[in-house]
């Protein structure tokens, strides 16, 4: 938020900054508007109030002020100033106070809500809290579900859930719904998201499961589904998801043998389909009976396997490149993406942003000179990236698919819009900076508030890059969870932790 005005509202509630007026000079004028938010303008009708208060506005001119802020529109702000810098000139305020209030209330119109709207945003803020916190995984789901077309959030949602030790399962015939499913402690990815998988063949795909039971195998999965499930493109898709994984098939065996085990039996389904009658006697066409498959048992390598779950999910689901190598980016970048993309950085600004570059589309200007759009992506969203010509000249054998950089770029903001141009790339070491996050093991017993924040202060003294996660463990079952602090690791940090958690509390 402009102004930073949710963390100083935060912070001042709490008692842990001082309440400070907007300017000295309108500390008593402004007392009994502000006084309830902690000297913040919060509601739009606070902006309206203020206007009537030091610049002599009526109501309804107020009211004019409040619709141009809501609007946004730089030329309409700067007529209102006239009025307003007038109004309060000639109730004797200096043209510093002027401008700084008027300073404050510009980007306070960015997110500005009246105070009904207000409540009724914190009342589900609240509710979603309580989901959040008792129904982890029914609620990750559910978001993950309702952002489904829009793969920046579901990014962003699948880094929560890594962060909330949820872990998030490849789709499969045998375990999916359409949408995102809780199972437990994971949740799995919906068969509907799979490119050239539609709602129909989802439907027809869970009818033969409740019907005819779970799939045994690839054959009996074949001989078990409705002709509109056998096309070519949708098992291939379905196997590159990977969503014949509990069969025990590997994604590339299948691949192998795909095309034949579909023209073994779409015949006989299409007749089945239409209702043939047998020409002897006279009974209809029984079910397919499953087919014996060879499948061969080598697989793809890592890169491969992560590759087609993208391409086919959009998105990174059972792992990331960039997992193992947080450390590097957060080492070697101002901020992530998402941050980029929150009003992390102001227009004109230089940042740099890093991350695994997942496509590259190459130009030619009007006047001949090449350049190219790039996608790069983090574990929180992705963000285009544009390479003109003097940049694009010197970094354009480097600009290929799968490739960890850094780039150092100017950020354009647009109305609700980023532009971020390249002005220089690089590409880190991997191998370089601390060795991956720093993991403490903690058995579930002595998750105490007490013990917690003594972790924190500990943790909160030691200010470094490094990451830290915790390794929960209940009988037998780890869950992990990403702490939010970055340390420095030391001799002094391990005793410290060792003190309170004994000898063996460091992974």
């Amino acid at each position: 938020m402009g102004e930073n005005a949710h963390n100083n509202y935060a912070d001042r509630k709490n008692h842990r900054k001082p309440v400070e007026p907007i300017h000295a000079e309108l500390s008593v004028p402004l007392q009994e508007i502000l006084g309830d938010t902690y000297g913040l303008i919060v509601y739009q009708e606070q902006v309206m109030a203020i206007a009537q208060k030091v610049a002599g506005f009526s109501l309804g001119r107020a009211d004019l002020l409040r619709k141009a802020m809501g609007k946004k529109n730089k030329e309409i702000l700067d007529k209102e100033y006239v009025p307003f810098e007038a109004g309060m000139k000639a109730n004797g305020f200096s043209t510093a106070a002027i401008k700084r209030l008027w300073d404050v209330l510009i980007p306070f119109s960015d997110y500005a809500f009246n105070r009904a709207h207000s409540a009724g945003y914190g009342v589900v803020s609240y509710w979603t809290g309580y989901l959040k916190a008792n129904y982890p995984t029914e609620y990750m789901a559910a978001l993950l579900t309702s952002v489904r077309d829009d793969k920046d959030k579901s990014a962003l949602y699948l880094s929560e859930c890594r962060r909330m030790g949820i872990k998030v399962l490849e789709p499969d015939v045998n375990e999916s719904d359409a949408e995102y499913t809780p199972r437990g402690n994971d949740i799995r990815f919906g068969l509907a998201a799979i490119r050239n998988v539609g709602e129909g063949v989802v439907g027809s795909i869970k009818a033969s499961r409740e019907s005819k039971g779970r799939f045994t195998s690839f054959g009996d999965f074949l001989a078990k589904v409705d002709a509109q499930v056998c096309n070519k493109k949708t098992i291939e898709s379905l196997i590159k998801a990977g969503a014949f994984g509990s069969m025990g098939a590997t994604r590339k065996g299948l691949m192998a043998i795909y095309l034949e085990a579909i023209d073994s039996v779409i015949e006989t389904k299409r007749a089945e389909a239409i209702g043939q009658f047998d020409l002897f006697g006279g009974e209809s066409i029984s079910h397919v009976a499953a087919i014996d498959l060879d499948i061969p048992k080598g697989e793809w390598d890592k890169a491969m396997l992560l590759s087609y779950e993208r391409e086919m999910l959009g998105l990174y689901v059972s792992d990331h490149p960039l997992l193992g190598v947080e450390h590097v980016l957060r080492a070697n970048t101002d901020m992530t993406i998402s941050e980029l993309l929150d009003d992390g950085a102001q227009s004109e600004s230089i940042v740099t942003i890093g991350g695994l570059i997942t496509s590259v589309t190459r130009k030619v200007s009007r006047q001949g000179a090449s350049w190219a759009v790039v996608s790069v992506e983090d574990l929180e969203g992705s963000l285009e990236v544009l390479f003109f010509a003097n940049t694009y000249n010197q970094y354009s054998m480097s600009l290929t698919e799968d490739r960890i950089v850094t780039v150092r770029g100017r950020v354009d903001r647009r109305e609700d819009t980023v532009r971020f141009t390249a002005l220089e790339m690089s590409m880190p070491d991997i191998s370089s900076g601390p060795a991956g996050p720093l993991v403490i093991a903690l058995p579930i017993a002595q998750c105490t508030p007490p013990i917690v924040d003594r972790i924190k202060e500990i943790l909160r003294s030691h200010p470094g890059k490094r990451e830290v996660h915790l390794q929960i463990k209940d009988n037998g079952s780890d869950t992990y969870m990403k702490i939010d602090a970055l340390i420095t690791s030391s001799p002094s940090l391990s005793a410290d932790l060792k003190s309170i958690l004994g000898p063996n509390c460091l992974v």
